[in-house]
């Protein structure tokens, strides 16, 4: 268990007296995807990895590290011992954080303090912190590994020998949904990380994959071809009320939750032509998600504020893309695939491609600052954020 971080100096928080040449700091969501400036900070006092650490975690959060005359913010500390730093805002002087931080690895604690600059500079809660988890491929076979939101510290799930796919978070729990064809059929497995007990969820003789938890944690909706054809299915968490909530001729995919848990989007390709769609909860006729300017959309996945859907789209490379929740005009990001939020619906995790493998790297949708992750051995990609 990673042991907590103990704050030894409160936060210094002062109502800010915008000077006239002040940069403005944007809200914590974002209106227009790719048009958001970073915001210009400067880091001096830090060293080795904990200053590693600190530029790769404010870059991915919308930060952008410049020569000190060029910065809104100045951000100045030491790692002797442990972690301490102050920012300052240059225009008129106040300081805006003064922290020290003590327990776990030095690495921790400039996590730590990364989170607690973007949620006092940003208005973004910090996703340093959080964990992710993936596939790992080696060979023909592959292995589920979880790890914190940069690669770092990773640990393989599963030891299965066989091929696994598709992980996520039950939220709010220690606990994964992935898809194993460790029993012959690819099932989806449940999986207690903090017991390590797991057991089949979805075997029914047939594919079933793709499981996606709703936000409550009491319903999980999955992929079956229970019915003939890869479907859209939902049941209770403990696999009970197992109901059909589409009925095509086509393969549907990647099924994922509004944050408000009244509706599913999945993927489909109805009418020869690929593209989003969303049905109720509840059940009901299926809506399409217009994604104009962008063809052969999948893999979506919804912001946990509801305003954003992130998809893959094939048109001719691989390409990240975002769409307003509603529908719309949607806009190109960045090249790759599998893409996942992270809980403050601004940062994405997706796979790229690179010699012939992926791996995971992590864009700041507002600005479109883009950073590789570690790289495990081996192809990494499907990447599931834990929310």
């Amino acid at each position: 268990m990673i042991k907590k971080i103990l704050v030894l100096t409160v936060v210094c928080v002062g109502l800010i007296a915008m000077a006239q040449d002040t940069v403005v700091i944007p809200p914590g969501g974002f209106d227009k995807p790719g048009l958001t400036p970073p915001i210009k900070v400067n880091l001096s006092g830090f060293s080795g990895e904990v200053n590693d650490v600190l530029n790769f975690d404010l870059f991915v959060m919308g930060f952008a590290n410049v020569p000190a005359d060029q910065a809104q913010f100045l951000i100045t500390g030491s790692n002797n011992s442990n972690v301490q730093g102050v920012a300052t805002d240059r225009f008129n002087k106040q300081v805006r954080l003064n922290k020290a931080y003590s327990g776990g690895s030095l690495r921790r604690q400039a996590h730590a303090f990364a989170d607690d600059l973007a949620l006092t500079l940003s208005g973004s809660k910090g996703i340093a912190q959080t964990k992710v988890a993936f596939k790992v491929d080696t060979g023909a076979n592959s292995e589920i590994y979880i790890s914190d939101f940069d690669a770092h510290n990773a640990q393989a799930v599963t030891h299965d020998n066989t091929i696994v796919a598709a992980p996520t978070w039950v939220p709010g729990q220690l606990a994964l949904y992935y898809t194993s064809y460790r029993l012959g059929d690819p099932d989806i497995f449940h999986h207690d990380l903090g017991t390590g007990a797991r057991a089949a969820f979805a075997r029914y003789g047939c594919m079933s994959s793709s499981a996606a938890v709703s936000p409550n944690g009491s319903k999980v909706a999955f992929v079956s071809g229970k019915s003939g054809n890869p479907d859209v299915w939902v049941c209770n968490a403990d696999g009970s009320g197992l109901k059909q909530m589409t009925r095509t001729v086509e393969d549907e995919s990647s099924p994922c939750w509004s944050p408000d848990g009244n509706w599913i989007c999945y993927a489909s390709k109805q009418g020869g032509v690929r593209g989003l769609f969303k049905v109720p909860a509840s059940g009901g006729a299926a809506q399409r998600i217009v994604t104009r300017g962008v063809s052969n959309p999948s893999e979506p996945d919804w912001s946990p504020d509801g305003k954003w859907i992130v998809f893959t789209s094939q048109m001719g490379g691989f390409e990240i893309c975002v769409v307003p929740s509603e529908g719309g005009s949607a806009t190109v990001l960045v090249s790759g695939e599998d893409p996942s939020w992270a809980p403050n619906s601004r940062t994405v995790i997706f796979a790229k491609r690179s010699g012939g493998s992926r791996r995971l790297s992590l864009l700041d949708v507002p600005t479109k600052q883009v950073k590789d992750a570690a790289r495990i051995s081996g192809s990494n990609s499907q990447p599931s954020w834990a929310k």
